[in-house]
């Protein structure tokens, strides 16, 4: 039994042929031969496109790359998971949160401007031409590191935790993004310059040691960091040290800088 293509089924007390079974098209304005005519590329109903994998999908909450590996995937789980677990002191309704003013001193402690400030007073006031060459050396590892962060922080562009409280000591407009920790950056440079350039008894330099740890634990408790963000800026704080031994400042390599100073 065979329908002329240019015809419409005609009724007829002839035989008829079996309606073909409809498949549910949707947006199918083909109406023509309705049981006999199926659209050329059908698509099921309530898909467009084929939907992007899970591992890369942009994640809502800003925290995961798109398009990464399930097992980097669950490492930055397990360290956004941990981050919130360790920020104890990250309001004055967490766990520890009677210890939150002190783990703010501490953050302070760990501050580029008091370091920055303390650093140009005393080239200002030393009268010692060595003194001199490390307070000046250190301005110059300070400003390093300040530079260095903020690059970081502006290509990564990783948010801060969503427990952080944004009531941090003087602010930029990198500060808003967490990785890596520019106060775990700074420590760690400092405490290898200290004990490097200072001559300091032991206890002052377990001290010095144990400041760099605690301001570096702090910055996780305050809610403020990720664990990776501080384990990264220690590692970057301890490099860049490397640079300014290397580039290490001097009245002979920069006689015009400590002529500057000396006057």
């Amino acid at each position: 039994c065979a329908i002329p293509p240019s015809d419409h089924p005609t009724h007829s007390n002839g035989p008829k042929c079996p309606s073909a079974p409809r498949t549910p098209v949707c947006g199918d304005t083909r109406m023509q031969h309705k049981d006999l005519l199926l659209p050329q590329h059908p698509q099921s109903c309530g898909t467009s496109s084929r939907s992007p994998p899970a591992s890369c999908r942009a994640d809502p909450s800003g925290h995961l790359p798109s398009c990464i590996t399930p097992f980097q995937s669950s490492l930055l789980a397990i360290d956004l998971w941990a981050s919130k677990r360790l920020g104890v002191c990250a309001g004055e309704g967490s766990a520890w949160g009677s210890a939150r003013p002190l783990m703010k001193v501490i953050e302070v402690s760990g501050h580029g401007i008091p370091w920055l400030l303390g650093t140009f007073y005393g080239l200002c006031h030393s009268d010692s031409s060595a003194a001199r060459e490390v307070l000046l050396n250190l301005l110059f590892a300070l400003l390093l590191d300040l530079v260095m962060v903020a690059v970081v922080k502006g290509l990564v562009k990783r948010p801060r935790p969503t427990h952080n409280k944004m009531d941090m000591f003087v602010t930029i407009s990198v500060d808003k993004y967490s990785f890596p920790s520019g106060h775990a950056t700074r420590a760690a440079l400092v405490c290898r310059f200290v004990l490097r350039h200072l001559v300091l008894a032991v206890p002052l330099r377990v001290l010095v040691v144990l400041w760099a740890l605690i301001v570096s634990i702090s910055r996780v408790m305050l809610g403020r960091h990720n664990m990776t963000d501080v384990l990264f800026g220690l590692l970057l704080g301890y490099a860049l040290y490397g640079v300014v031994e290397h580039c290490w400042l001097s009245p002979a390599t920069a006689p015009t800088l400590f002529a500057l100073w000396s006057r």
